[in-house]
């Protein structure tokens, strides 16, 4: 799949965010090692800690339906370049430390990272 492809449905599910507090959308597209897609909004809480973001929610829906090897993700938020959280980099780094992970303010922008360069020296047991 194309990465502007794949950033474009993460700018389709931003919307959908659940973001009362912050007002910052965040959309995620995860794109498996087999090609199917899995997309994720941050959704906020009252009690701040139960918020998850974006990225956290399309890997928890992908590993929920059996897949664990990832090739991209794609953010968008209604910020501007947002990138994934420390948690969100810790959580993937599990999966896939070589990840591909695309940002940008819009689809003409992107930049592409490996997930290990966003994430030096990741925790693994």
């Amino acid at each position: 799949m194309d990465y502007k492809e794949l950033y474009r449905k993460a700018a389709e599910v931003m919307p959908n965010a659940y973001a009362p507090f912050s007002k910052f959308n965040v959309g995620a597209a995860l794109l498996t090692k087999t090609g199917e897609v899995f997309t994720g909004v941050n959704v906020e809480n009252s009690s701040y800690g139960a918020t998850i973001c974006a990225e956290r929610t399309a890997c928890v829906k992908a590993v929920s339906e059996g897949f664990r090897a990832f090739e991209a993700l794609a953010v968008a938020s209604s910020g501007g370049t947002a990138y994934p959280c420390g948690i969100c980099r810790q959580f993937l780094y599990e999966f896939a430390p070589d990840l591909d992970v695309i940002v940008g303010e819009d689809e003409a922008h992107l930049k592409i990272y490996k997930l290990n360069e966003l994430l030096l020296e990741g925790f693994k047991l």
